[in-house]
């Protein structure tokens, strides 16, 4: 009896711990089997992130480049502003050059009138002047101011030492009244100082215009001893001699074509006043 309980014992606990062990076991196989499932779910959510990041990187990439394509349509488009302008200026020069000139042309009315015609009447476009043309124009006005004075004396005798209308004159003494309010330099007094004047330009005697002064030495003493002033065609007014009143003379006569000794220009762009 005693050793059927000692077997009985035995067995019983030999139960006991193989219960005991099998669920300890199976627990250990769960925990494995949950754990492998966790660290596969875990590489497979890996491998699903793994793309996303990819498509960040795709889309910063296209993000940038399209920044970069921005900046540079930016940066081209001043260049190309620039580039317009630069093609448009030259016709807005031609353009505005335009418009001015046709503003600065002015029209201008001449009528014709003959006898038994109906009067016709013409509308012209007069061009602007130019710097030179300004120039001329002075010039032209003052050479006509002074051949006014000079051809107001015709007639009036010879003074010696005259130099106003009320005396009379000599033959510097018209040239020094004709010019003394006309040019910016003073007129000297006689005819060897006008000759040898630095502010008067030399002139061929083809080239004579109106108001130039022609000299001419009559006594042979110094360079010259008499003036005139040419007013054209060949023709000077002058103040010859006493008992001879002032007159306009020739230039091809004998007498002052042998004593001719040059011609001086005073009335010039630079020296009117």
């Amino acid at each position: 009896m005693a050793r059927i309980n000692r077997v009985s014992i035995t067995l019983c606990a030999l139960l006991f711990t193989s219960l005991s062990i099998t669920p300890l076991s199976h627990a250990s196989e769960q925990t494995r089997a949950s754990a492998a499932l966790k660290a596969h779910n875990a590489k497979g959510t890996d491998r699903k992130k793994k793309p996303a990041s990819a498509k960040t990187k795709s889309t910063t990439r296209t993000a940038s480049k399209k920044k970069v394509s921005t900046l540079k349509r930016k940066a081209a488009a001043p260049a190309k502003r620039t580039a317009s302008l630069k093609k448009s200026a030259p016709l807005a020069k031609r353009t505005h050059s335009h418009a001015l000139k046709s503003a600065l042309l002015k029209k201008e009315q001449r009528c014709i009138v003959r006898k038994g015609y109906k009067r016709r009447c013409t509308t012209e476009e007069v061009k602007p002047l130019t710097i030179a043309d300004a120039h001329k124009v002075r010039v032209q006005k003052a050479q006509k101011t002074a051949m006014n004075k000079l051809m107001d004396q015709l007639g009036k005798p010879y003074r010696w030492g005259g130099s106003s209308p009320r005396t009379g004159f000599d033959c510097s003494g018209l040239v020094y009244y004709a010019y003394k309010d006309l040019v910016k330099f003073r007129i000297p007094r006689t005819a060897n100082e006008m000759y040898h004047l630095r502010d008067a330009r030399p002139v061929d005697r083809g080239e004579l215009e109106s108001g130039d002064l022609v000299f001419f030495r009559t006594r042979g003493r110094g360079a010259a001893d008499h003036v005139g002033v040419y007013v054209g065609n060949g023709k000077f007014i002058q103040s010859p001699r006493t008992g001879r009143d002032i007159q306009i003379t020739s230039l091809s006569e004998d007498y002052w074509a042998n004593h001719y000794v040059g011609a001086r220009r005073v009335m010039t762009p630079k020296t009117i006043r």
